[in-house]
């Protein structure tokens, strides 16, 4: 393998490593900082939203309802 390519290679992986905790080090210190930070809510809410959903509620109720029933039956049996 030539060895430009293999700098050139080393070169963007050393870039893609520097720019990771470049942005951690910003979300960190904004995090740390406590000031206004709507995107940071925005994200825990989206993360979560899918976990708070109607459907995942109704299973749930579904889920109460068959142990009540299985609870019931053998009550019966």
């Amino acid at each position: 393998m030539d060895s430009g390519n293999v700098m050139v290679g080393a070169l963007i992986f050393i870039l893609l490593v520097v720019g990771a905790n470049f942005v951690m080090f910003a979300i960190a210190r904004g995090a740390a900082r406590g000031g206004r930070s709507d995107w940071m809510t925005a994200l825990k809410q989206g993360l979560s939203k899918p976990l708070d959903s109607q459907a995942n509620k109704s299973m749930d109720e579904l889920r109460q309802k068959m142990e009540e029933l299985k609870k019931d039956s053998n009550k019966e049996g």
